[in-house]
């Protein structure tokens, strides 16, 4: 029953989709050798939300047959469980050890944990359309110009992009979060101040927390881990990073995103590294301290690289993007963006 599960779910999420991609690339791949094939891509329209649905119902079976969750009889639980709609869109993704048994539960409003609520969907709000709106309309500019942008411009806009894309998707866990304590439901924090990683495997730890720990415990671990020959770590790693950009989206320059953070990890992981920061930034004091800062900055600006990658619409836009970047041309500095002019009428 666990394969047959396993291979439903994942069948319909790879055909909705990824199914266009990888005949694509299958044709492709065959026409390079000389053989033609005639294919007609399908106008599929994909579900609201899928992969994070896909996730939790696989979560259920895998515990279930771990034998970590008793199958619940409850239809309309498990319904709720799977469709839940504050996260259904964008996470973050529950295990249903967690969230499921809070459903069967009588709940009534408690007033700390609406107010609770109510903040963070506020705070989630200014994330999303002060932050993230913001800074797209500056994004959408300089990588649609590119080859018009000095390479402190191109820096510029891979940096909005960063903080672009962590007030899109942390806005939107914190909305959801918030949305759920006003139901009596707790989710889980999905981000806990990425940016002030130290290094790499810090910042996956921080970043997107329940799609890495999902990763985590239903691929990573069941592959081996970090428990086998040195040969099985590497692919181990580049397995569940490679598995998580084409996650994001059918794409190469999401594989390749996924393969650059692998090559980012890698090293930490040979040499022991990768779990030296499991502490707070600047722990014993105030602010950091000139190490800290020095670590967070690389790491800032490896994540930052690594972007550039996950906002180009092809790899050739992106190597392009990185070329331009390294060419180290400052002539006329920053150059200068208004919102005014380039803001949608």
């Amino acid at each position: 029953m666990l394969f047959v599960s396993v291979l439903v779910n994942l069948g319909l999420l790879g055909f909705f989709k990824y199914y266009n991609f990888f005949t694509e690339n299958f044709i492709t791949a065959f026409s390079f050798f000389g053989n033609d094939i005639t294919w007609q891509s399908l106008d599929i329209i994909l579900p609201v939300g899928i992969s994070f649905y896909t996730f939790q119902t696989l979560s259920y079976t895998i515990d279930v047959y771990k034998n970590k969750l008793a199958p619940t009889k409850d239809f309309v639980a498990f319904s709720v469980f799977v469709s839940f709609f504050p996260q259904l869109v964008a996470g973050p993704i529950e295990r249903a050890t967690q969230l499921l048994p809070q459903f069967y539960s009588k709940r009534s409003f408690d007033y700390k944990q609406a107010k609770e609520g109510l903040y963070l969907i506020i705070w989630g709000l200014f994330k999303k359309v002060v932050v993230a709106d913001s800074c797209a309309i500056y994004v959408n500019e300089i990588f649609s110009k590119s080859d018009s942008m000095n390479s402190l411009s191109l820096l510029l806009g891979a940096v909005y992009f960063a903080f672009q894309i962590y007030g899109d998707f942390s806005g939107y866990s914190d909305i959801a979060v918030g949305t759920s304590k006003l139901f009596g439901i707790d989710l889980m924090k999905n981000f806990k101040y990425p940016y002030f990683s130290r290094d790499i495997a810090e910042f996956w730890r921080r970043w997107h927390i329940s799609l890495s720990t999902w990763f985590r415990d239903y691929l990573y671990i069941p592959l081996g881990g970090s428990k086998g020959s040195q040969w099985l770590n590497v692919r181990n790693v580049f397995v569940i990073f490679l598995v998580s950009g084409l996650w994001h989206g059918a794409n190469w320059t999401f594989l390749v995103w996924g393969a650059l953070n692998a090559l980012y990890f890698l090293p930490l992981l040979l040499n022991n590294k990768n779990r030296r920061y499991l502490n707070a930034v600047a722990d014993a004091s105030s602010i950091p301290n000139f190490r800290e800062f020095i670590a967070m900055l690389s790491t800032f600006f490896l994540t930052t690289l690594g972007w550039v990658f996950f906002r180009a619409d092809t790899l050739a836009e992106a190597g392009f993007y990185i070329k331009r970047l390294f060419s180290f041309n400052f002539n006329g500095g920053f150059q200068y963006l208004s919102i005014e002019r380039y803001a949608p009428n």
